[in-house]
């Protein structure tokens, strides 16, 4: 099997799959100090993927999403299903996911089904010979992938491949491009251990490991065979689709807290006719008015406690679209390039402007300065006339 080339063409999924992981696990997990959350939000418990027409719940939603979703798992592709033991599983196209009710034996609740496990050499020789793709010298080539190596015929395979990676946990080994998906998407935490050497049938090359099988074949890139499926299959387990009803379609969007705002008709009172905006310290909040009424309003981060912005009424003197700011104030020093969409409103630096630094709105972070989420800065900018007014509050 040629793979200095398949090596190559795989990297791109292993790459993605490691990049929508990382994703994933961060949208999940909201930054800890981020600007507030709207407290009356919650994210769904349940999903509904309408590509199978199954959902996804509670705990084998979280596995789902903070595992990779569907690139990693496939999409489910059967109900849950109670076991024996209260054991409740749910089929996916290259997954089986499990919850033990009293804990597996490793103390698990949720875990992934050892299906590589089920498919085993005498499954995997009448799937392949019913279809007549396995002459007997196959079959046979087929069950001995399955026989774990001795030391000696582990030396030997090192030797001829020097790729070659011996897995004493469970005495196969892997090469090439299947070494290389499976380093990539982090060994044994995600397919398992290998159970088999890799062997070919019908033009195809196979591995099996203890949650999965990849397969190759000239000119295509590594992938996941469907091991939930052939399983689902084998079990004569229902995959016909269910209603949607009132469960939302599976987006994640759905999991991104709302930002929460200040409230409009807690805003102080508008100073005056026109365009002004009110800074709240206390609330470390703005609001802007138009003509006395609110039309929008943000969470900001004001100066430190030793760097407090000021109170009192001001107005926009100057506007600059981009400035480098650099300086020491009370023994601290920065240096912070290129500082977007920048509204002086004290002759003594003080300036409302973007902050591309930091998320942290509504906590005090800056030397004086009003930082300003970057949306808010680019219309503000646009939206704010030279002598704006500029009231700040406790």
């Amino acid at each position: 099997m040629p793979r200095s080339r398949l090596a190559t063409n795989g990297v791109w999924r292993l790459w993605s799959l490691a990049a929508v992981v990382a994703v994933l696990m961060t949208a999940a997990v909201p930054a800890v100090g981020a600007y507030p959350v709207d407290p009356n939000w919650s994210p769904p418990s349940t999903v509904y993927i309408p590509e199978t027409g199954h959902s996804i719940d509670g705990l084998f939603l979280d596995l789902w999403r903070s595992g990779g979703g569907a690139l990693s798992y496939g999409n489910p592709i059967t109900p849950e299903i109670t076991e024996a033991k209260g054991k409740i599983v749910q089929y996916y196209q290259y997954a089986r996911f499990e919850y033990w009710p009293e804990g597996d034996e490793d103390g698990n609740y949720v875990t992934l089904g050892e299906i590589g496990r089920e498919l085993g050499p005498p499954l995997l020789v009448r799937r392949f010979a019913s279809r007549g793709a396995l002459a007997p010298r196959q079959e046979l080539t087929v069950a001995r992938a399955w026989e774990p190596l001795s030391d000696t015929e582990a030396t030997l395979k090192a030797v001829e491949q020097p790729s070659y990676r011996f897995v004493p946990e469970t005495r196969h080994g892997l090469w090439g491009g299947f070494r290389a998906f499976w380093e990539s998407t982090g060994e044994a935490a995600y397919l398992g251990n290998p159970l088999s050497e890799e062997y070919i049938a019908d033009g195809v090359s196979y591995q099996t490991f203890e949650r999965g099988q990849l397969r190759w074949r000239e000119g295509e890139d590594i992938a996941m065979t469907p091991v939930g499926k052939m399983l689902a299959d084998r079990y004569d387990i229902s995959m016909a689709p269910g209603p949607q009803g009132t469960i939302p379609i599976y987006d994640e969007s759905l999991f991104v807290p709302p930002v929460a705002i200040p409230a409009w008709d807690a805003a102080p009172p508008a100073p005056g006719g026109g365009r002004a905006v009110v800074v709240s310290l206390s609330q470390q909040a703005l609001w802007a008015y138009e003509d006395g009424a609110v039309v929008r309003s943000t969470y900001v981060s004001t100066g430190k406690e030793k760097f407090r912005t000021p109170t009192g009424f001001f107005t926009v003197n100057s506007k600059l679209p981009e400035q480098d700011m650099a300086g020491v104030i009370g023994g601290e020093s920065y240096n912070v390039p290129k500082v977007p969409d920048v509204m002086y409103f004290t002759d003594r630096g003080h300036a409302l402007h973007g902050t591309y630094w930091h998320e942290n709105f509504g906590v005090p972070m800056s030397h004086g300065c009003i930082n300003l989420p970057m949306d808010v800065a680019v219309w503000m900018y646009e939206w704010a006339p030279l002598g704006m007014a500029v009231l700040i509050v406790e």
